[in-house]
This record gives structure tokens, C-alpha cells and sequence, in this order.
């Protein structure tokens, strides 16, 4: 996996990053693995008075920068455009997300160079490779151990 210094991840502020750093989150590999479920997001914004929707925000910017070709600046105009998951990513269709990305980089100026349709067809196809790292939804307490029987059984 690609892995990055945390000082890469946009949006994270100088505070921020200290009190990371002081639990031991030096690297964008680490801080997806530190917020990847919703209960792992709660642990963390108690321990370091980050919210837990920044805290998602954050881990889905980590999870962007797995693909190769990837940097901070191209996961904000992802984000842009309304692409906020690597899940996400996986059903864009390429020449879509091209030309979205060009209108919004044209309004906000979030890149200097535009990625071409060739690399985000390679994204995609990256994002289709990747294992999911993060869930949205708490895991049930449990699994179901067994059915309930009728009443006529």
C-alpha cells in the first residue's frame, strides 16, 4: 500500500496533526487503519477530540491516496465532484468523471494538471482491485445463530 505522511492529507490542520502524531498516526496508512469502522471512528474522536464525520472525511482522503497515481490534490477534486469513496469511485464511468472533473477544476482551480481519461480509467480499474477498507455501518452485535422455529415444527 502507498502510504503517506499525514502533513499530505488536505484539510487536517497544524493541531490536528500534532495531536495525531501523539498517538502514534504518522502516516495515512495508519490513520485509515485507526478510523476504518464506525466504533474505531468513536475510540479515535475521544482520544483526540477530532469528530468522527472529519475523522470519515479524513479516512476516506487516506483510502483515495491507495491508488496509485493518486495525490491530495486530485483526491480533493474527486471529492469535488461528489466522489467522496474508493467504493464510489469503482462505478464512475471514466469520460463522465473526465469532463466533471475538468468543469470543476475550471470554477475552483483545485489542480494545476488535469488527470487524462486514460488515468482515470486506471483509477477505476484500481479502486475495482483495491479491498474496501472502510464501513459506514456498525457491524451487528453478533452473527444470528440459527432461525427461529414455527410453531408447527
Amino acid at each position: 500500500m502507498t502510504s503517506y505522511p499525514i502533513t499530505h492529507i488536505d484539510g487536517l490542520d497544524a493541531d490536528e496533526i500534532k495531536t495525531l502524531k501523539s498517538l502514534g498516526i504518522r502516516t495515512t496508512e495508519r490513520l485509515l487503519d485507526q478510523a476504518k469502522s464506525p466504533k474505531a471512528r468513536r475510540r479515535l474522536a475521544e482520544k483526540c477530540g477530532i469528530n468522527e464525520k472529519r475523522l470519515l472525511k479524513f479516512a476516506n482522503a487516506c483510502d483515495h491516496m491507495r491508488i496509485k497515481g493518486m495525490g491530495k490534490g486530485y483526491v480533493g477534486l474527486l471529492q469535488e465532484v461528489g466522489v467522496d469513496t474508493v467504493r464510489e469511485l469503482r462505478y464512475r464511468k471514466p469520460e463522465n468523471l473526465a469532463r466533471a472533473m475538468a468543469e470543476a477544476n475550471k470554477k475552483k482551480r483545485l489542480v494545476r494538471f488535469l488527470p487524462s481519461e486514460k488515468l482515470v480509467v486506471r483509477w477505476i480499474e484500481h479502486a475495482k482491485k483495491l479491498p474496501l477498507k472502510i464501513s459506514y455501518k456498525d457491524q451487528a452485535e453478533g452473527p444470528r445463530l440459527g432461525r427461529r422455529k414455527s410453531a408447527a415444527a
